[in-house]
């Protein structure tokens, strides 16, 4: 195997043949950080979850995953956490879907009465729900810058009208199928982003993973109320500890963040497993 790429939470080696693995880590990342705290087993739950969502999404799109065996030669505790996946010329655009506003959507409604272009009515508070899911793409930043929001015609500018369509019209099926499927099981979708490619055969494919709580915002539908901060089953517990007085960190600082304690990475790691668990309906273990 040879490392080609680390990401903020995911190893990548190209394996004999050119297909590649993908290694999750248990690291968590920030705005933009890397935490110095992992959460344990989060990298199996994320490519667990992933590989159920990638089954329920075959006839939307289709997947990078050739296998989930371990090759030769690489090491057991990769078991549950690794995926070969066949080569992707990945699109340079982070695709985005949203169903619900908050976050940086929220922050974008209230200065401009739009997100990323598509105008919103008026009176919408904190996690209230949108009138349909909006694609609201960003641009693909390297690990520690930061994200920035784009317009539709901004995709178009650099991908073309015809495959900008494909790639809006993609992530709002991925996003609606997600989250018809986890309304059933008592979860909110509120918004998530997914990764997109193009293989050898001009196919456009999905990749990375999708819909966990790394790439979403889950939110316990009997106890979503617009209007305030929903609770949730993702790292948004993280980063309201990181933003609170009891880390000590200031954000504006450019100093990385503190270690999580003990209390936090626990806490953190049940809400992935209880989204896992709630999702699949499985078991995790």
């Amino acid at each position: 195997m040879k490392h080609l790429h680390s990401g903020k939470v995911r190893d990548l080696y190209e394996l004999p043949g050119g297909d590649l693995l993908m290694v999750a880590r248990d690291t968590i990342s920030a705005f933009d950080h890397v935490l110095s705290t992992p959460i344990p087993d989060k990298g199996r739950i994320l490519t667990q979850l992933s590989l159920w969502w990638f089954e329920r999404l075959a006839d939307v799109v289709p997947n990078h995953v050739v296998s989930t065996g371990l090759p030769e030669g690489a090491p057991a505790e990769w078991e549950g956490r690794a995926v070969v996946a066949r080569r992707l010329d990945m699109v340079k655009v982070e695709c985005v879907a949203r169903g619900y506003l908050t976050g940086s959507g929220l922050a974008d409604y209230r200065a401009t009465g739009a997100v990323c272009g598509v105008p919103l009515p008026d009176g919408l508070a904190d996690g209230s729900r949108l009138p349909e899911p909006i694609f609201t793409p960003t641009t693909k930043a390297d690990v520690g810058d930061h994200d920035e929001p784009m317009t539709l015609a901004e995709v178009e500018a650099a991908t073309g009208a015809d495959v900008a369509a494909r790639l809006r019209d993609t992530t709002l099926a991925v996003y609606r199928r997600g989250a018809e499927l986890a309304l059933e099981r008592g979860i909110i979708v509120a918004d998530t982003k997914i990764e997109l490619g193009w293989a050898a055969d001009g196919a456009l494919v999905l990749g990375d993973e999708v819909l966990t709580p790394d790439s979403s915002r889950f939110w316990p539908a009997d106890a979503w109320e617009p209007g305030r901060a929903q609770p949730s089953f993702d790292k948004q517990f993280v980063r309201d500890w990181l933003l609170s007085p009891e880390s000590g960190w200031d954000r504006a600082s450019g100093e990385a963040p503190p270690p999580l304690p003990d209390e936090i990475v626990e806490r953190t790691r049940a809400k992935y497993v209880e989204a896992y668990e709630r999702l699949t309906g499985r078991t995790f273990t």
